[in-house]
């Protein structure tokens, strides 16, 4: 190699260790303004800064529930139009259906059938299918299909009242299909809601299990939530496992349904107050019951870590689920206690003992009695705390209902009527003379709840 070429090679090696210190002090600066070891999640692992998680937002649910869903003889020849042949149930909705559309969940118990052939009234009940369609068109979500006129038109008019239902746009729960599940999950706002719903049985017609007096196949017995007051332990060993089974599918919030209660009583009795507080403890967050076709009283219950259920709130009461920190499939969990850690854990679980007559002829100058016109919009809202993966907050009010029934162009009109603070602007009270009864139906409803559990929509006591 000559004198130049070696000139050339020094000169070349000179560059390269110039270039590999401007970048070892080009690294060393970085180092000094940037940790060099960062983790996404835990941040500064060298310098043992770990960064702070960022908390999830929590969901807000509101969850609206209606009871008795009813069609007697003359609701139907009320909406039968004879110029179209066909029924038409929208206009009994036109007052509430803000209220229902409003809820993230609605649902309603559907006391009838849709068996198909022709419409009937009581006893046995066969609606037209418009009227799940109407349903639909209210707000509602799930179709409540367990109770005692639920096999008026035996099996297969239970089965053809669940296909109905579903071509609406209605989830049901309560009966089912041959291979689907006793319970039913819809997602709402990102969370699984379970809803399990059970009806009582009646005395057994010649030593067979029966529904109001129509006998159970075998087909219908597999396929219907039911249970006896003579094997209650077993039947309710059935619904504690459709909860536990919801919650093992995803469900992360559970809904229970029951229909029971001694008719036309406004007080539950002991055996709505002991099943309640056993759903409460297998692990429902929210109780919803009908029946009686008159409205009952409600209240919280109150689950205690060790499963121990109270009708009053502890000294220390922790709001909502308090599902923090253990698997909720257990049905009775402790929570994270900004208080104290000897605080007492808690649930607050919301029932509803009857939400009474949502619309039927069930009235004062049918039954001499003027508290089956009134019903309940039952409201439940909630917080859901992402981070815990429990209720945080949760608290219940009543918009009570009323059915106005009168006579115009022809024929009867059946609306639902929400005594709220719209109540003396009302059009169809003022058509029908009837607002007075509208406000006595409210006092009732005030007296048998109480105003702490009277929805913010409700005018004040006069």
């Amino acid at each position: 190699m000559g004198q130049r070429g070696r000139e050339t090679n020094r000169r070349s090696n000179q560059k390269s260790w110039l270039w590999l210190v401007l970048f070892l002090m080009v690294l060393a600066a970085g180092a000094l303004a940037f940790p060099l070891f960062v983790h996404p999640d835990k941040g500064d692992v060298a310098g043992g800064n770990p960064a702070k998680p960022q908390a999830l937002p929590p969901i807000q649910l509101s969850v609206t529930c209606v009871g008795d869903v009813m069609a007697h003889s003359t609701q139907l020849t009320a909406q039968y139009d004879s110029d179209t042949d066909s029924y038409d149930f929208n206009n009994n909705y036109i007052y509430v259906k803000d209220y229902i559309s409003q809820a993230d969940l609605a649902l309603c118990n559907v006391e009838t059938t849709f068996a198909g052939g022709a419409p009937t009234g009581y006893p046995l009940f066969n609606s037209p299918d418009s009227m799940a369609s109407a349903l639909r068109q209210a707000g509602f979500d799930v179709a409540l299909t367990s109770n005692n006129h639920m096999l008026d038109r035996g099996f297969d008019g239970m089965q053809r009242t669940l296909d109905v239902l579903r071509e609406a746009g209605l989830a049901t729960v309560g009966s089912r299909k041959e291979g689907e599940p006793r319970y039913a999950i819809t997602e709402v706002k990102g969370l699984k809601v379970g809803v399990v719903a059970y009806t009582y049985e009646t005395s057994g017609v010649n030593g067979q299990r029966s529904i109001n007096g129509s006998v159970m196949s075998d087909d219908s017995k597999a396929l219907i939530n039911s249970f006896a007051y003579g094997r209650l332990a077993e039947d309710l060993t059935h619904l504690k496992q459709d909860i536990d089974d919801a919650k093992a599918q995803g469900a992360q919030i559970v809904i229970a349904y029951l229909h029971w209660g001694e008719e036309y009583q406004r007080t539950p009795n002991e055996w709505q107050q002991s099943i309640a507080a056993e759903v409460a403890g297998y692990g429902a967050d929210i109780i919803f019951a009908s029946h009686t076709h008159v409205l009952q009283p409600v209240e919280y219950l109150y689950v205690a870590g060790d499963g121990t259920v109270s009708h009053e709130a502890p000294a220390a009461e922790v709001s909502g689920d308090a599902a923090a920190g253990q698997d909720a499939s257990d049905g009775v969990s402790a929570g994270e206690d900004s208080q104290s850690e000897a605080a007492v854990k808690v649930r607050k679980v919301p029932v509803f003992y009857s939400m009474g007559n949502f619309i039927s002829n069930q009235r004062a100058e049918t039954l001499n009695n003027r508290y089956t016109e009134q019903g309940m919009l039952a409201n439940v809202n909630l917080t859901w705390d992402q981070d815990t993966q429990g209720i945080s907050e949760i608290s219940m009010d009543v918009l009570p209902t009323w059915v106005d029934r009168y006579q115009s162009g022809g024929k009867q009109n059946y609306y639902i009527i929400p005594l709220d603070n719209a109540l003396n602007g009302n059009e169809t009270l003022a058509q029908s003379g009837h607002l007075n009864r509208a406000k006595q139906a409210l006092e009732d409803v005030r007296a048998l709840v109480g105003d702490e559990f009277l929805s913010p929509s409700c005018p004040p006591a006069q």
